[in-house]
């Protein structure tokens, strides 16, 4: 049941991952306004991670799922009928990031917590739903909802209440307990703040994916169903395939050389889907660059995990915030790159910032090896 609890939630989070890219065309703004809407997205991720990690910690993962989930339902259900009201739209996006911050962090929690030796292939496991909500809107607004966008909305939030439901069922561990100087030695390693660094680095570049590359390929004169289709079924659909892969290599593998072949390839693959204009070829660069970014994110909270083994929720809700942190940045840039250059240009930060996650996994190598 707990992982149940957890993949479902996780499945919810990534549909809403998507929302926002398969939503993108069909708002009547620049791309300097969708990039602030994913700014306040990026913000609501942000508040919610850095503040319910202690929450978790001390009142358990079932009132953080509870609550982030109610959030999500509450912001779809009212999207859908304020697409054209610019301030509107961003502040329920932003309810919506929140949200998302609360039920990525409970629910990565909740997969940890069912086995110590195997975290890293669990967590990989449960993501594997995460990828799936990712593939699952942007194919069901091109085939099965004929584009509209309060269709799909509304059965995305039906889809996270019946989660609400299943999570209020499940019966989940007690809050751990810790002393305030136990919280305090959290930060005061500085392997945390590296991998908080790695997941900005990374988040910058999968959110970037999700927000801007159905727009991106549209750009390069593909058709809407055409684009949505290689988000789909290649990005999304090489996330699922990475993971289903990778948790298995993880059994035998360790954390960090899987995740330092994650970037090398991430370095390659972000580069080579921003340089055809082939869709057979943009489809099999954007499927790699899937595989590639699967094992980064539950990976990463796995290593932390296992490096913090006393009040798990705080450094994981911290390692997770500076994601979003890497969201909030990485958007905002595209947009306005975008705005005075070309999209192309501004979708360059992918492959810069896969190259940076290389330098920075070695140094958590070293500082972990210490440690």
């Amino acid at each position: 049941m707990l992982i149940l609890a957890a993949s479902l939630a996780l499945f919810v989070y990534g549909v809403i991952t998507a929302m926002l890219g398969t939503l993108m065309p069909t708002f009547p703004f620049t791309d300097a306004q969708n990039g602030t809407i994913a700014l306040a997205q990026a913000i609501g991720l942000i508040i919610a991670s850095v503040s319910v990690g202690p929450l978790i910690d001390k009142r358990g993962k079932k009132m953080g799922l509870l609550l982030g989930l109610v959030l999500i339902a509450v912001a779809l259900f009212i999207i859908p009928n304020i697409r054209a009201d610019y301030r509107l739209l961003m502040g329920f996006f932003l309810l919506l990031g929140m949200g998302g911050g609360i039920v990525v962090t409970g629910a990565n929690m909740l997969a940890s917590d069912v086995s110590d030796k195997r975290r890293a292939s669990v967590l990989n496991i449960t993501n594997l739903f995460f990828g799936l909500g990712g593939f699952a809107t942007p194919f069901i607004m091109a085939h099965l909802l004929g584009g509209d966008p309060v269709r799909l909305c509304y059965l995305a939030a039906g889809l996270t209440a019946a989660t609400l439901v299943v999570n209020a069922l499940t019966k989940m561990p007690a809050p751990q307990t810790a002393t305030a100087s136990e919280e305090g030695a959290v930060f005061g390693r500085g392997v945390l703040y590296l991998l908080a660094l790695f997941l900005f680095l990374y988040v910058a570049c999968e959110v970037g994916v999700w927000n801007w590359l159905n727009k991106y390929l549209i750009g390069r004169g593909m058709p809407a169903a055409s684009a949505l289709n290689i988000l789909s079924f290649g990005f999304a659909l090489g996330l699922l395939f990475g993971r289903l892969v990778v948790s298995r290599i993880l059994v035998k593998a360790s954390s960090l050389n899987v995740t330092l072949a994650a970037a090398i390839l991430m370095t390659a693959t972000t580069f080579l889907m921003l340089r055809t204009s082939d869709p057979t070829v943009a489809w099999i660069a954007v499927f790699c660059a899937g595989v590639a970014m699967a094992p980064v994110f539950p990976t990463a909270l796995a290593i932390a995990g296992d490096l913090f083994r006393q009040r798990t929720a705080t450094a994981m809700g911290f390692v997770i915030t500076c994601g979003w942190a890497g969201l909030a940045v990485s958007s905002p840039i595209i947009g306005y790159v975008a705005g005075r250059h070309s999209l192309g240009a501004a979708l360059l930060i992918l492959p810069a910032f896969s190259l940076l996650m290389i330098v920075v996994n070695l140094a958590i190598r070293a500082s972990a090896r210490t440690a």
